[in-house]
């Protein structure tokens, strides 16, 4: 009998041992006890050059400034576009979302002085849904901006070329392996 036994434990060990793996892989349960912080300036890209610019008439008007509206001259600074606070979901979140478009253009969102938990395969998306609907899923609309590059700090997340940012109304940190939401914020237009 004992060799029967060991005949049945030895395949039975082999089975935990192989379900032990794949849980580690699959829940990552070291993250719980670390912290990755990532502090990203906010990119200062310049201004295309104005036409007057590149052509080395400096101080000189010209009459088909495309760049400008109602003859201002075209911003050489970001600018804020809208921003919330993030509001906890499956995990403890706080910090400040803002969307920001650069000077040449560009569009970024940012999140400043974000604290949440490290986890599998957590992303950065805009979502067409409020941050408080966004707990139970993204909608079809959301856009994805990136792995999450750390759960501490000051990050910026690309916004690809064409995207309309008044058509979404939240951040979201979102858990891809579990489709859970660590947090949201809402983007209220930014006056002034």
């Amino acid at each position: 009998m004992s060799r029967v036994s060991r005949r049945s434990v030895v395949p039975l060990l082999l089975g935990l041992v192989v379900a032990a793996g794949i849980g580690l892989c699959l829940f990552q349960p070291w993250k719980a006890f670390t912290d990755t912080t990532v502090n990203e300036s906010l990119p200062t890209a310049s201004a295309p050059k104005t036409q007057e610019e590149q052509d080395g008439r400096h101080g000189q008007p010209r009459r088909d400034d495309a760049g400008a509206k109602g003859g201002e001259a075209p911003s050489r600074t970001p600018k804020a576009l809208a921003e919330g606070h993030f509001v906890t979901h499956e995990h403890d979140t706080s910090g400040t979302a803002r969307t920001v478009r650069l000077a040449d253009g560009g569009q970024v969102l940012r999140l400043e002085d974000l604290k949440t938990s490290e986890g599998p395969d957590v992303r950065v998306y805009l979502s067409p849904r409020t941050a408080d609907t966004a707990k139970t899923g993204l909608d079809d609309g959301a856009v994805e901006l990136g792995k999450l590059k750390g759960n501490l700090g000051n990050q910026n997340y690309s916004v690809p070329a064409g995207t309309d940012l008044s058509t979404f109304r939240s951040a979201v940190i979102w858990c891809e392996r579990f489709s859970v939401s660590f947090g949201a914020a809402d983007l209220a237009q930014v006056t002034g």
